[in-house]
């Protein structure tokens, strides 16, 4: 699952560290749930790892601004949570995702891997390679993530952009009541010092609760066996 590429670029992820304000502060409000949404992959890329940018050893990178995600995954009582699989999925720069059912495949950078996975270490800490996301449809731009450890899903969410306007007309983001709760998941993308290529880093932690949420599903997320056999809706 997880191959040579799985630490690549340690130096960013320490530079993204030391530069990013309020990396390690603390926040032990639970990470909000938002929907899967109908284009989690329904056929997984080749390559899973965590750099989306490039596929296996192909020398061509996707198109995009490349962004340095990192973050930390723990419980309500601060502890880091180790060797849990944080995936994250994203439309390509032209707003076209890998699954098969996705709208304007023609268009899609057969370049972005478009789903990545990462084992967390002992400070519960995670690294993707990835592109900043782009608006598409209805949607404001975002990244979804999950956080899965063994069989079960502790959670799933979506990463969104500080300062995008349509943030404040994005009915899945406004649909979180409690303004703190939504700003949580709201992050800035922050120049990396030292790229001539206009690198960017952004930071995300995650709070999970100690019941995996596919034990129900309350807040309308498409469970694992609704996954088969259902036509994918627009704008999720």
């Amino acid at each position: 699952m997880f191959n040579r590429r799985q630490m690549i670029q340690q130096s960013a992820f320490m530079a993204a560290a030391m530069t990013t304000p309020g990396l390690f502060a603390e926040e032990l409000m639970k990470t909000a749930r938002q929907t899967e949404g109908p284009f989690y992959p329904n056929k997984l890329p080749l390559d899973t790892d965590n750099d989306l940018l490039i596929i296996n050893d192909q020398l061509t990178p996707a198109v995009g601004t490349i962004v340095h995600l990192t973050g930390r995954v723990r419980n309500l009582s601060g502890e880091p949570i180790r060797n849990a699989i944080v995936e994250i999925w994203q439309t390509d720069n032209n707003g076209v995702y890998i699954h098969t059912e996705a709208r304007d495949k023609d268009k899609q950078d057969t370049n972005f891997q478009g789903f990545g996975r990462f084992l967390t270490n002992r400070k519960g800490e995670y690294y993707f390679r990835t592109l900043k996301p782009v608006h598409y449809g209805p949607r404001t731009s975002h990244i979804h993530l999950a956080v899965k450890q063994g069989s079960k899903r502790l959670l799933t969410t979506q990463i969104y952009t500080k300062g995008d306007p349509k943030n404040a007309r994005d009915r899945i983001l406004q649909s979180i009541e409690d303004v703190k709760s939504r700003n949580l998941l709201i992050v800035d993308y922050k120049p990396l010092p030292h790229t001539k290529t206009g690198e960017l880093a952004a930071h995300f932690d995650v709070i999970v609760g100690v019941t995996p949420e596919d034990r129900d599903d309350d807040e309308g997320r498409i469970l694992p066996s609704q996954r088969t056999n259902r036509r994918p809706r627009q704008g999720s």
